[in-house]
């Protein structure tokens, strides 16, 4: 966590903590399903295992994963996601259509009646969209 008293902004904060190459593709593939070391170096092509350790302990230290031992003669661990990591499951819906979107492919569609979908905050206590509101950031 950053000092409260810092001046970094939210963004830089989750970047800091899951903003390299590999930590959200690591996250993705826990979010599928639990996962052995093994199991997820083959699921993240080109992830190097010194890099994939150090991502699981970073991620470990974040409250993002959780490394439990199925296998005590030689220590062995299958690593599931959190709840914590499970919020991350609609920024990375949201990146991934960003992606699609800014490469020219077609951006996903309600299936109902063929609208293109859009992200909004909504506040459920109200049951209003909060647009351009004060505390809505990027």
């Amino acid at each position: 966590m950053s000092d409260p008293g810092s001046l970094e902004s939210p963004l830089a904060g989750a970047l800091r903590r899951i903003g390299d190459r590999w930590t959200l593709l690591v996250v993705k593939a826990l979010l599928e399903q639990p996962r052995r070391f093994g199991e997820l170096q083959r699921s993240v092509p080109g992830v190097a295992t010194n890099v994939l350790s150090a991502r699981l302990r970073d991620l470990e230290r974040h409250g993002l994963v959780v490394a439990e031992p199925y296998s005590t003669r030689p220590l062995r661990v299958v690593y599931r996601a959190t709840a914590r990591a499970a919020e991350l499951g609609g920024v990375l819906r949201l990146l991934g259509d960003w992606s699609v979107r800014s490469g020219g492919a077609e951006p996903p569609v309600h299936a109902l009646c063929g609208t293109t979908l859009q992200v909004r905050y909504y506040c459920p206590t109200c049951h209003d969209l909060a647009e351009d509101e004060e505390g809505v950031w990027v």
